[in-house]
Parts: structure tokens; C-alpha cells; sequence
């Protein structure tokens, strides 16, 4: 079966012969690769829809993988007992709730070794978590997939600060490797915004003139980017 390229970049990001919580498998489809392509040795993977449970059951029973993936049913990291995996992966959910499940599992957080997190929105609210709670981005991809652009973190347990606010919008991990979709992912939020300023030009509230000015600020960090790295390779 043909994965996703978000599910390649992730699959290419975990480490050879871990052990891994999968955090809201779905179908499935990582654990199995994880296995199949022996990436790693033994995978545990939980959701909290009995019924997208249910999906990788069928496939540990199919392709007779009981011994390497274990199947659990509930939520977020309270399945997962301390040092029981060297890799947690959390991914297909928003910045905030995948947030919300580390923080809910805080005291166990210690125990595990690398966090790969893909949000789905939200992106710049989890570094933001992740800096603020005794994390440090030690990696960061982007997969593309027609026209969107998707972000997966590699944070571990330590203290790390951004210099600007814009470092938690585009990690410059990002740029100092000179990813190739960086540019395209800048230049989409930029997009992104310019339609909600000129949505809210039509607005004339207090609220919105706010909201108006902050968009312009980020608009104008996001050309500094731009601006700033395209002169560092002219010289």
C-alpha cells in the first residue's frame, strides 16, 4: 500500500529499532509500516474511537502482527505506562489538543525519549506550548501534498528559546537547512492572511481594526524572512 507523503516524512523520522506509542492510530497504517519496514521493534497503538480501533485490529489480525503491535482503547497518554516506549508519536491532530495531551500526561513526559507531533493546525500555539514546558525542537519537516504543506516537530525533553516571535510561526531550523518547501510555507501564510485583511478591511469595528493591525505585523515578519534570507544567500 502507497502511504501519504505526511506519513512517509513521519515514518523517516522515527529511529531505528524503537519502541513506540502511536497516539490516535486511526487505521493503523503507521504502526504496520513501522514493523513491516522493521523500524522499529514494537509499536502500541491506542485511539479513542473504538470503531478506527477496530481498523487496526483487523490489520494486526490480518497480517498476523499480534506480536508486534499492541492495541489499546482510550485516550491520549494515560494507556502508556513510564519508560514503556522510546518514541511517542502524536500526529493527524490539532497544536492544541496534541498540547493538551502532553500536558495531561506531564508527570510521565520524563520517561519517554523523542516526541514526533504533526499538527494539523496550530502549528505555531505547540512550539510555543512545547518551549514554554521543557521541550526543545531538535528537528522539524515539512510534507507536501498537493497544495498543502504539513509540519511535523522532533521534540525531546530539555530548554530551548526562540529569539522572535516569528520563530514559533517558521522554525528556523527550517530555513538554516534550507527545506525546500519553507519558502512555499511562508509565502501561503502570507496569502492566507492578505485575504482575511482584505476581508476585514470591510469591517469597521474595534475589534476587527485590532485583529487588522496584528495581521499587518505578521504579514510584514513573514517578508522580513523572506527579505532577510534571500540577501544571506546573495552573499
Amino acid at each position: 500500500m502507497k502511504l501519504s507523503n505526511r506519513l512517509e516524512t513521519i515514518l523517516k523520522l522515527i529511529p531505528q529499532n524503537s519502541i513506540v506509542a502511536d497516539i490516535g492510530t486511526d487505521h493503523g497504517y503507521i504502526p504496520r509500516e513501522l514493523i513491516k519496514n522493521k523500524i522499529s521493534k514494537f509499536v502500541i497503538a491506542t485511539d479513542i474511537s473504538a470503531p478506527s480501533l477496530e481498523k487496526t485490529k483487523e490489520i494486526v489480525k490480518n497480517e498476523d502482527l499480534d506480536k508486534s503491535i499492541d492495541t489499546r482503547l482510550g485516550d491520549g497518554l494515560s494507556l502508556i505506562k513510564e519508560f514503556e516506549v522510546d518514541v511517542v508519536l502524536i500526529a493527524g491532530m490539532g497544536g492544541i489538543l496534541i498540547s493538551e495531551i502532553l500536558t495531561e500526561a506531564k508527570q510521565k513526559l520524563d520517561t519517554f525519549g523523542t516526541y514526533i507531533l504533526q499538527p494539523m493546525v496550530g502549528a505555531d500555539e505547540l512550539r510555543k506550548y512545547l518551549i514554554n514546558n521543557g521541550f526543545r525542537i531538535v528537528d522539524e519537516e515539512l510534507a507536501k501534498e498537493e497544495d498543502r504543506i504539513y509540519e511535523i516537530i522532533v521534540a525531546q525533553r530539555g530548554l530551548q528559546a526562540f529569539t522572535n516571535e516569528i520563530d514559533y510561526e517558521i522554525n528556523p531550523l527550517l530555513i538554516e537547512k534550507n527545506h525546500p518547501f519553507w519558502r512555499e510555507l511562508i509565502l501561503n501564510r502570507i496569502k492566507q492572511k492578505e485575504k482575511v485583511v482584505e476581508e476585514l478591511k470591510q469591517v469597521q469595528t474595534e475589534k476587527s481594526g485590532s485583529r487588522l493591525e496584528d495581521l499587518l505585523i505578521e504579514i510584514h515578519d513573514y517578508l522580513e524572512v523572506l527579505k532577510s534570507e534571500g540577501k544571506s544567500n546573495n552573499n
